[in-house]
């Protein structure tokens, strides 16, 4: 069964007020098996336009990642982000090819 990612390209405005959206988000990520691949670092955008922060997060599947994004814990983390940070976030399958 391919795994499922979380892609995203984010800015963030207050990092002292984001750490308490990255500690709320701890637990519904372990919940759904998620661990980070991508977590900021070094990149280069080499094609089109990418907000200045990537973060690619693998779970066990792509019903795991949607499931995480969706439940009340990770719903009530990303409101700790509201009016501090800007993301695009893109849900995918893996390719097992």
């Amino acid at each position: 069964m391919p795994k499922g990612y979380w892609i995203a390209h984010g800015r963030v405005d207050d990092p002292d007020a984001y750490d308490l959206y990255r500690a709320a988000n701890a637990a519904p990520l372990a919940e759904y098996g998620g661990r980070f691949l991508v977590r900021g670092g070094q990149r280069s955008v080499v094609e089109g336009d990418a907000k200045p922060r990537t973060v690619v997060i693998e779970f066990p599947d792509f019903q795991a990642a949607m499931d995480c994004y969706n439940s009340a814990g990770y719903q009530a983390a990303m409101r700790l982000r509201e009016g501090i940070s800007e993301s695009d976030l893109v849900i995918a399958e893996g390719w097992e090819g």
